[in-house]
């Protein structure tokens, strides 16, 4: 187990971080550059394309991962280097390999209309449009959750639901130095941690994209930690956005019928990812709501974020950037345990935890709402 999360961590980290350094010199002569604005924090122009950064730790890793066990498979010969517990999946790795390079490429769609958007400012129809095919083209590659629901159209309809608001809530996120990277580094190991111990049988494949995630996101934190020197710009926000959605699906919202082991109570861990991403969820409903209910576009950035209100408050941006970081782990510490629970009572004790911690950042947003009026 060790030396799988030390072999996705690393390299993962190990390229994002040079390639994070190496777009923080391209992208001024690229003229991928964030200006400050009203609607912005920052006071200095800062290079933007981080995101480059984190796409290149992910697919590089994974695809020198899918060459070696392809070369594996085939020589029929297991390296002694290959734990003893991952030899029996191997092969599996390679039968899911289509649905697995099926997200990669969304991702990547979605990286270059970012990276495009990020240059070009192109409107939010486009891209939204762009994301909704994306995620039926997800569906269509086997992406999909039933949430043991029979009509398999509502399935269906969830998941792109799911793909889109997770992109989107993460991208509203980015609006502080640290703040979605920090988000999608702690979700990311928390959902591995998931996979990895909490499902009875290991899901390696989706703990290993989850993992190799989280250090490329951790290798791009290091140019981003306040004082940032790179933004991640939308390339970024869209990708970690589309990797979790997708990742949390095929490792929670169970295709069919029961995972093998599970039992009918234990039917309440699908609510695991709505509470670890439970921040950013709720950010984004309560700003789409604020937007609408002003008359303004939905996509139209603003400082309506839970993150604006805590500066109001008069913390620094650093701190709030913490303070988010830490609200997001508790809600995330309520997914974990809704995996050592076992009955829908215990579950909803879970719950109601969650809700007080979203009624805390209700009543902090408010309090900064007025003190802005």
């Amino acid at each position: 187990m060790l030396f799988f999360v030390i072999a996705c961590l690393v390299p993962s980290f190990l390229i994002s971080f040079l390639a994070t350094g190496a777009m923080r010199k391209l992208a001024p002569k690229w003229g991928l550059i964030d200006q400050p604005a009203q609607r912005k924090v920052h006071i200095n122009p800062t290079p933007l394309g981080g995101g480059v950064g984190i796409w290149l730790g992910v697919i590089l890793p994974i695809a020198v991962a899918q060459l070696t066990v392809l070369v594996i498979v085939k020589s029929g010969a297991t390296p002694t280097w290959i734990p003893q517990e991952l030899v029996p999946h191997l092969e599996g790795v390679l039968y899911r390999s289509g649905q697995l390079w099926a997200v990669l490429a969304g991702g990547t769609v979605l990286a270059v209309m970012g990276l495009l958007d990020d240059k070009l400012n192109i409107s939010w129809k486009p891209r939204l449009v762009i994301q909704l095919l994306v995620a039926f083209g997800l569906v269509l590659a086997g992406v999909r959750g039933t949430l043991f629901i029979q009509q398999p159209w509502i399935g269906i309809l969830l998941t792109v639901v799911w793909i889109i608001v997770l992109v989107n809530s993460l991208n509203f996120l980015d609006n502080m130095d640290g703040l979605t990277s920090g988000i999608g580094l702690i979700a990311a190991v928390l959902f591995a941690l998931i996979m990895l111990r909490f499902t009875g049988e290991p899901r390696w494949l989706v703990a290993g994209v989850l993992l190799v995630l989280a250090g490329s996101i951790a290798g791009f934190l290091c140019h981003n930690w306040p004082p940032a020197k790179i933004f991640m710009g939308d390339s970024g926000s869209y990708f970690i956005g589309l990797i979790l959605s997708t990742m949390t699906i095929l490792g929670t919202f169970y295709p069919g019928d029961l995972p093998e082991g599970a039992s009918v109570a234990s039917r309440h861990v699908i609510l695991a990812p709505l509470c670890i991403l439970a921040i950013p969820l709720y950010d984004f409903c309560t700003v789409m709501i604020i937007r609408l209910k002003e008359g303004r576009s939905p996509f139209h950035a603003d400082k309506s974020h839970f993150s604006h209100r805590l500066v109001e408050l008069g913390l620094s941006k650093r701190d709030t950037v913490l303070t988010i970081h830490l609200a997001t782990l508790t809600t995330g510490v309520g997914g974990l345990i809704l995996y050592e629970v076992s009955s829908w009572s215990a579950a909803l004790l879970v719950i109601l935890m969650i809700l007080c911690v979203l009624s805390i950042v209700t009543i902090l947003e408010n309090v900064g709402r007025k003190n802005r009026e």
